[in-house]
């Protein structure tokens, strides 16, 4: 079974990509912005500069014609939109989608500051677990349609953050110590590795806390978005227009592998001069 470009938080590097020629705005005065006209109404999207690897290489595959007739192939209402698969193209409605791509991946850009807000342009990829660079797929990205939340549901999202934090800090340091009784040619007592490496992340998490920033909480609160997502998937863009399409697509029915029934399609993008 073919791995897909999901966008999942339960939670081996590819080809790198040096995008360095591919059309870098280092030398232009305004940000990159891209037009995409969908099946359903016209999106603007801005890239940000400070992810230069994502913006470049948006910029080669939209010049490159790269895009048009590409599906919206993953549509999850108050979560996020996701197009990208060159193998949506007149695709049939069996076809299993998600896993295709231009045979790259471009290495995390993670920026602190930019947030999963409502509006965000963000690079799809695969999983930790096969991905642990957490490195992009060359062209599969998404827009964030997201919700917005309560203090309570922050609240609730920052316990949980806690908790997985704390959970692989665990696993690490049991790791650690499992190896370190192996080089010693002690004999492994689980119960105390165990015991040793939650203290240590127990200690770890006391002085490494974690606390959303209050301007971040207003935004989620406000605006809206995806918080699971901060510092997981590269963020590389915005919509500057269009939002109520983005809207629209988010809406439509869709299967149970969540691929709208009636197919929704960028017609084309084009740099916007």
């Amino acid at each position: 079974m073919k791995s897909k470009f999901f966008l999942i938080l339960l939670l081996c590097p590819f080809l790198l990509f040096n995008c360095s020629s591919a059309g870098s705005s280092s030398n232009q005065d305004k940000p990159v912005k891209v037009a995409i006209t969908t099946s359903l109404g016209d999106i603007e999207v801005e890239l940000y500069d400070q992810t230069p690897q994502h913006r470049d290489n948006f910029v080669k595959l939209v010049k490159e014609g790269y895009y048009n007739g590409i599906l919206f192939h993953r549509v999850i209402k108050n979560f996020m939109i996701q197009a990208g698969d060159p193998n949506s193209k007149n695709a049939k409605k069996e076809t299993h989608l998600g896993s295709g791509g231009p045979g790259y991946t471009i290495p995390a850009e993670f920026v602190p500051g930019l947030i999963h807000k409502r509006g965000v342009l963000s690079a799809a990829r695969l999983p930790d677990g096969v991905n642990p660079g957490k490195e992009s797929s060359g062209s599969q990205f998404y827009i964030v349609q997201g919700e917005k939340f309560t203090d309570e549901g922050l609240d609730d999202f920052e316990a949980q953050t806690i908790g997985v934090k704390t959970q692989q800090i665990f696993v690490k340091y049991l790791k650690e110590e499992e190896e370190a009784a192996k080089k010693a040619g002690q004999k492994i007592d689980v119960e105390k590795i165990h015991e040793k490496a939650r203290e240590r992340a127990n200690a770890y998490m006391e002085e490494h806390p974690y606390k959303m920033k209050e301007e971040d909480r207003q935004t989620y609160k406000t605006i809206g978005g995806t918080p699971h997502l901060d510092g997981a998937y590269t963020i590389f863009g915005e919509v500057t227009k269009g939002m109520d399409v983005v809207d629209k697509i988010a809406a439509v029915q869709t299967t149970g592998a969540d691929r709208p029934v009636t197919d929704v399609k960028i017609i084309k993008m084009k740099i916007i001069k």
